[in-house]
């Protein structure tokens, strides 16, 4: 995930736009190789006391995050005067960030979309609409959304493919 001029992008949140719908809340684990993060915060607060949270905080996260975080979510004290249940609060936020975006880049930025014709319409072996004779449809065309990584790309040409076989 990366945190840009214009919002949150990366491959993780492109994915994650594929499913979501507006004003809707989307949530993000920013610690994902942590079961838990409330003791970890416990474990800083007692490793390093006289510690400020955003200094605790950019152990685990980007400078700027843990800095906005901890200013936002927590005491302006040091990590031994914070209490536990603030430690833990914040350890759930962290494995559950849930904002509302406020919108999309649009098509001219999208890497996919979804909808399309849906697949009950066309024949798998051919492309071919059912119900109109000499139409074929293929790739994003089509209602098949696939992870990113180039999952669409081949939909796309194996698509075109077998629709290219049956002209």
């Amino acid at each position: 995930m990366l945190f840009t001029h214009r919002g949150l992008s990366g491959p993780a949140v492109l994915q994650v736009s594929s499913y979501w719908r507006e004003a809707e809340p989307i949530s993000l684990d920013l610690l994902p190789d942590v079961a838990d993060a409330a003791p970890l915060l416990r474990a800083a607060k007692r490793a390093r006391p006289r510690a400020e949270p955003r200094t605790a905080l950019a152990e685990y996260l980007p400078q700027r995050l843990a800095g906005a975080l901890a200013e936002r979510h927590l005491p302006p004290r040091v990590m031994a005067e914070i209490a536990d249940r603030d430690l833990a609060r914040l350890g759930a936020l962290l494995k559950a960030w849930r904002p509302v975006p406020s919108g999309t880049e649009g098509y001219a930025k999208a890497e996919v979309t979804a909808g399309g014709v849906d697949t009950a319409a066309l024949s798998q072996r051919t492309m071919a609409a059912r119900d109109v004779p000499g139409l074929f449809v293929i790739g994003e065309a089509v209602d098949v959304t696939g992870w990113l990584g180039g999952y669409n790309f081949q939909w796309a040409w194996s698509s075109g493919w077998v629709a290219g076989e049956a002209v």
